[in-house]
């Protein structure tokens, strides 16, 4: 049994890291605050949105469309998007698995040619797929820096003319999606090209377009490309709080626990020393 100094010690070494927890706590709760209101204010717009560009591009031939075209898969491009820092449980560890289920499943063969690439959004998934020898041809790491509008256009941008000038035949965006603040969802979704309505009777949709469709297949389906890439950054940032508010409140319940254990260890080896000085006056008294 370790001597009460060095339980003493430990003590206050755990309750100084449970003071640590329970502030980055409270932190992560309220930024978690205005990242839920942001997504859940986007979402109902991006969704419709989505639901308007599947079926424009479902009633367009894919000459009309350029995001919209079907090409044999032989180039992939994975944007896997995670956070900058740590201490968020399994929210990026989930990402990198995601990514890389797919290279050993859906994309098996491309992989195995060297034609699986990486443009990656967070630090963690940049770090990682660097370190692993991976192609990474862009990292986006400062957007958690200042994430607004105006700063996602150009990342958006520069996705969208990868696919438009054929250098890759899909891309695939891999994010948490925000669903409470104790629950993520691991979302692998394809972001280009444009996936047809699938619903039987919702593609056939009769829209009346002004001032033309192809006005609007030029303007309108790029602008809903970035807000639906807006809208995933934004459900990863409202995820990556919810994941390490519970990581927190996580450490600090076990740093709790842990600080509950050492005192009743402290107590027992005081209570074991004073017994011991106890028996030890007595003896004495008994042999003089």
């Amino acid at each position: 049994m370790a001597n009460l100094k060095e339980i003493r010690i430990r003590i206050s070494s755990v309750e100084s890291t449970k003071q640590i927890t329970s502030a980055m706590k409270l932190v992560a709760a309220s930024k978690l605050k205005r990242a839920q209101d942001a997504i859940t204010t986007m979402r109902p717009y991006a969704e419709k949105l989505g639901e308007i560009l599947q079926d424009i591009s479902s009633g367009n031939s894919n000459e009309d469309n350029v995001y919209g075209v079907q090409r044999e898969e032989e180039k992939v491009l994975l944007v896997p998007i995670s956070s900058n820092r740590g201490l968020c449980g399994a929210f990026n560890a989930n990402v990198i698995k995601k990514c890389n289920v797919l290279l050993a499943n859906d994309y098996k063969n491309q992989n195995a040619r060297g034609d699986v690439h990486f443009f990656t959004v967070g630090k963690k998934v940049s770090e990682h797929f660097t370190k692993h020898g991976a192609t990474v041809i862009a990292s986006h790491d400062d957007i958690w820096d200042n994430l607004a509008w105006e700063n996602v256009i150009p990342i958006a941008e520069d996705l969208l003319k990868l696919f438009r000038d054929g250098d890759y035949d899909r891309i695939e965006l891999v994010y948490n999606e925000f669903v409470n603040a104790a629950t993520q969802k691991l979302n692998a979704e394809q972001f280009l090209p444009v996936v047809e309505n699938s619903v039987e009777g919702e593609s056939n949709k009769d829209y009346i377009m002004e001032p033309s469709s192809e006005v609007i297949i030029g303007e309108l389906i790029p602008k809903t490309l970035k807000t639906q890439f807006y809208k995933a950054l934004l459900d990863s940032l409202a995820s990556e709080h919810g994941a390490r508010m519970t990581a927190m409140h996580q450490a600090t319940d076990n740093a709790d626990a842990l600080v509950k254990d050492l005192k009743l260890t402290y107590n027992k080896a005081r209570q074991t020393a004073i017994t011991n000085e106890i028996i030890e006056i007595v003896s004495g008294a008994d042999a003089m």
